[in-house]
């Protein structure tokens, strides 16, 4: 079923649209999950909170994206979830690994200055995001947004394992260069 007609079923409040989302959507809201929360079933719980969300955000929202859209919402629960868990952090996870190769380029503490400034710093972040070229912002945002294990972003681009890493470590370098010029670091 095509995107728009899943949309139009929220709208109209069918309960179809839930059966539709899940089967279109759910192989791919469930990746998300599972590299954040790495439990299946606390994935499935986030699954569910997904469903919930699209739900109470369709209407009034008409999102131009809807994988996208249905993405944002299962990384933002199962980041949720996976705060309120409250597990230490423990090597070997998809996320762990994934925010500690970020660690160069962000500071992790948050101060009250670097609360004031979030928004401008996601704006920066985008930019920079938007100037590199396609198949470098791909492999970048399948590791650090969607969190995909290295061998999985080399099956989907047919890179080595080598050359992801490569481009991982310059992106990451040109991230911290790009910051420093605005400012961030």
């Amino acid at each position: 079923m095509e995107d728009e007609a899943i949309i139009a079923l929220y709208w109209n409040r069918s309960e179809q649209a839930i059966t539709e989302t899940a089967a279109k959507y759910g192989g791919f809201c469930r990746g998300i999950a599972n590299a954040i929360l790495s439990d299946p079933e606390d994935a499935e719980e986030a699954l569910n909170d997904t469903w919930l969300g699209a739900w109470n955000a369709i209407p009034p929202n008409r999102p131009p994206v809807l994988r996208a859209f249905l993405g944002r919402i299962t990384r933002m629960v199962s980041l949720t979830r996976r705060r309120d868990r409250g597990r230490q952090k423990r090597g070997g996870s998809e996320m762990d690994l994934a925010l500690d190769e970020l660690g160069e380029c962000i500071a992790g503490g948050r101060s009250a200055e670097e609360d004031a400034i979030t928004d401008e710093l996601r704006a920066a972040i985008n930019r920079f995001l938007r100037s590199l070229p396609h198949p470098e912002q791909q492999v970048f945002l399948c590791r650090y947004w969607y969190l995909d294990p290295l061998a999985e972003i080399c099956r989907q681009f047919s890179f080595s394992e080598g050359k992801v890493k490569s481009m991982l470590f310059r992106t990451r370098k040109k991230l911290r260069d790009f910051l420093s010029e605005e400012g961030y670091l």
